[in-house]
């Protein structure tokens, strides 16, 4: 073999070995995000993330890695026109609304963001495998991390659809139980705490099942509500469908006043949360859940936003309520938002069904495929609501989902917090066994509201 066939075939063969290695195409992660830096090195190259073995062993709250750093600079309403292709629509209305306090912290970007090696596998799996079905409402044949980490389709192109997907079927863990508080702060300040015990059952991550042994469940959610005293003793039980023209949600209620479980079909759409004081929806929660059916969804394209991120600090400090809960907004010295991409879709509601919301942009963030920003409008066009998820790593396992979630009205002026902490550490406890079936039968839902 002379050296120019020899150079030729060992050519040919790295292709084979980098293509083996990288089975959702050269420049991506294992997640689907583009690898590489941006253009000017202000969103760097992801190397892996943050995981357990890069981090000290967790003891009492979240490790901070970026406690040294200083912000890069920090945005105003003074000086918001200096930066306005880096935010968003619902940024620079906050900042307009409160022209005195609101403020963005800009930090150095890291991509912590990182899963299991197991998650990675599987995405690559569902990269050859996973299917829209019924118009987009359901998928199938995925299982075990997010189905569309390249999320084109037939013809190409970007899909709405399988971005969405990959938002609702992201890596949060397998089992998450949790005893947090949430608050609807009053325009004037106030504000009234209401805790909870959260427990989630994500059977799409459940290593005994595969998407043969689902059953169209991809979730199951419990809580039920400790404090207020008025409130003490209500629980509810969700069964999440991963087929919605299938079946739908199924959903049970307790009421600790009647003592009886009874069905609840509109645990869902613009249902109000009963802890929220009319400031969230069914579908506000985890950013945006359920069916997708009442919306026409198109997509925007891929962005460079400052987004809240790695903010370890807030998630140390979110059992300090007073700290964290001011007037208008949570006090914006304790968070940091970072430049990162996202993916932008827009919800348009049909001419045929209701909703409270006309019009939401949502943008993901392409490491983690969760919605970090959604812009919610009304049904004369103006936005009314903001709703932000300020991004941590919970690195010991890892995961990387909300350290705090805040949904802002602008009409009201009055704000909702959720994920607030009472354990002054982590709230969120993770565990790879789930409890047995019968633990989330809505025959059990009684014992667990009294």
């Amino acid at each position: 073999m002379n050296v120019r066939v020899l150079v030729i075939f060992l050519s040919m063969l790295m292709g084979v070995v980098l293509a083996h290695a990288n089975p959702l195409g050269d420049g991506l992660t294992p997640y689907g995000a583009e690898q590489a830096a941006n253009q000017d090195g202000s969103i760097p190259s992801w190397d892996g993330g943050i995981t357990p073995d890069k981090m000290p062993k967790l003891k009492k709250g979240l490790e901070n890695p970026f406690s040294n750093e200083k912000p890069l600079y920090i945005i105003t309403s003074k000086n918001a026109a200096e930066y306005e292709q880096l935010l968003t629509i619902g940024q620079k209305t906050l900042l307009k609304a409160y022209p005195e306090s609101y403020k963005i912290p800009v930090y150095p970007s890291h991509r912590t963001a990182a899963a299991p090696g197991w998650v990675y596998d599987n995405i690559a799996k569902n990269h050859q495998s996973a299917q829209l079905v019924n118009g987009g409402n359901g998928i199938r044949n995925a299982f075990g991390g997010v189905p569309f980490p390249v999320p084109k389709n037939a013809e190409g192109k970007y899909d709405p659809y399988r971005i969405i997907w990959n938002h609702l079927t992201r890596w949060r863990g397998i089992y998450v139980s949790a005893e947090t508080s949430e608050a609807p702060v009053h325009a004037n300040g106030a504000y009234s705490l209401v805790t909870a015990e959260q427990e989630a059952a994500f059977l799409f991550y459940d290593p005994k099942r595969d998407f043969s042994k689902l059953d169209n469940k991809l979730t199951y959610f419990l809580a039920s509500i400790k404090q207020p005293a008025r409130m003490a003793g209500g629980a509810v039980l969700v069964h999440e469908t991963l087929d919605r023209t299938e079946e739908e949600r199924l959903a049970w209620i307790y009421s600790s006043g009647t003592r009886r479980v009874r069905r609840a079909p509109s645990v869902a759409y613009d249902m109000p949360v009963a802890s929220s004081d009319n400031l969230m929806t069914a579908d506000d929660v985890d950013m945006f859940n359920g069916a997708l059916d009442r919306y026409e969804w198109a997509y925007v394209g891929k962005q460079e936003k400052l987004i809240p991120y790695n903010n370890f600090e807030l998630s140390n400090q979110t059992a300090n309520h007073e700290q964290v809960l001011l007037k208008g907004h949570i006090n914006p010295d304790l968070t940091r938002y970072e430049l990162h991409r996202v993916w932008v879709v827009e919800a348009t509601l049909k001419p045929d069904v209701r909703h409270i919301y006309h019009k939401r942009r949502f943008y993901i963030d392409e490491d983690t495929w969760g919605i970090v920003q959604a812009d919610q409008y009304d049904s004369r066009g103006e936005l009314w609501r903001v709703h932000l998820s300020y991004m941590v790593n919970y690195y010991h396992i890892p995961v990387t989902w909300s350290a705090l979630t805040a949904n802002y009205d602008l009409t009201s002026r009055r704000y909702f917090a959720g994920f607030l902490d009472n354990s002054n550490g982590i709230a969120l406890k993770f565990d790879d066994n789930l409890p047995p079936e019968s633990y989330f039968k809505p025959q059990a839902l009684r014992r667990r509201g009294r």
